[in-house]
């Protein structure tokens, strides 16, 4: 018997999951950080085949509404990965991570649908956080994004021959997120072309000092954090594609403040050491760039993506 004969038509999920923001400068492909920005969706199953898709906010009437939409490929990954047959779903996405901004949209709709599908096949499957990284990371390519929003608060996400393994470290309080989103895009699988194969051995020390710094940094001592975003792999390489984007984290780096790109970009993240400093860094970025950019003052997600039992008359958690 298959599990869409199990699951009645009508059996619901709701999820949320932050939005995230990878690198964190020198942390190339390895550190990742939520942040209080959400997706959330609902989850209803039909009593059919049919895939029905309603989407308000960030991406309405720009994705896709049929089974190409990357909620409803995650939700079918999870089920065919479990040997189970997905059944007809009716998905009501209300999206509020922008798109195409570095902040970590795609891994978001993919740990959405794995944890849709680990609420719909809760009594009948276990999903746990190892299988649904290993999951989110084949569909995503790499898992800096999915581990913090799977998981919540500051990553470190590796390889090994077993597959993607995290590590989950709570952030100094004193650490302030700003976030500076600008009205234009950018693609991440162009911006992650634009970064070398190969560095120099000196550029690949410096790197490995500063992200161990900055994990010192993030859950220590906040005040060392502009010598730990320095970074020498990526962010210089992919300038020349965004170059407001550049122009404005150099502004705000040379006026003492730890700004890099968030993720491939275009978005610009700021890890201030109080609440007071990034309301100055919002003053500045007003002041040298002509290109508008929206500043969102963010929280540490400390939760990750979370799934719950919306059946009609359940309280349930999954």
């Amino acid at each position: 018997m298959t599990a869409a004969s199990l699951i009645a038509p009508g059996r619901a999920v709701a999820v949320r999951v932050p939005a995230t923001s990878a690198n964190l400068g020198p942390g190339f492909d390895t550190l990742g950080l939520a942040l209080s920005v959400y997706d959330e969706l609902t989850v209803t199953t039909l009593p059919d085949r049919r895939v029905e898709i309603t989407v308000t906010g960030e991406g309405e009437g720009e994705v896709p509404t049929d089974a190409s939409h990357l909620v409803v490929r995650a939700i079918a990954y999870a089920f065919e990965s479990c040997g189970r047959q997905m059944p007809g779903i009716h998905l009501s996405a209300h999206n509020t991570i922008p798109h195409g901004r570095g902040m970590g949209s795609s891994g978001a709709a993919v740990v959405a649908g794995l944890l849709a599908a680990k609420g719909l096949l809760a009594g009948d499957v276990e999903l746990g956080p190892s299988m649904l990284l290993r999951l989110a990371t084949e569909l995503e390519g790499h898992p800096d994004n999915v581990a913090p929003a799977l998981f919540g608060g500051l990553t470190i996400a590796w390889m090994e021959p077993d597959g993607p393994q995290s590590k989950k470290l709570l952030v100094h309080r004193g650490v302030s997120p700003l976030v500076f989103v600008p009205g234009f895009t950018m693609s991440t699988s162009a911006a992650r072309e634009l970064a070398p194969l190969q560095v120099t051995r000196e550029d690949a020390v410096f790197n490995v000092s500063r992200s161990a710094l900055l994990i010192a940094a993030l859950t220590q001592s906040p005040e060392l954090l502009m010598a730990a975003t320095e970074d020498k792999l990526h962010q210089s390489y992919r300038a020349q594609a965004m170059p407001e984007t550049d122009r404005l984290v150099q502004s705000l780096r040379a006026e003492g403040f730890a700004a890099v790109v968030s993720g491939a970009g275009p978005s610009v993240l700021v890890l201030a050491d109080g609440p007071g400093k990034r309301l100055a860094a919002a003053e500045l970025a007003t002041r040298v760039t002509d290109t508008p950019w929206e500043a969102l003052m963010l929280a540490v997600d400390v939760r990750g993506g979370t799934v719950r039992d919306y059946t009609e008359g359940s309280t349930g958690y999954s």
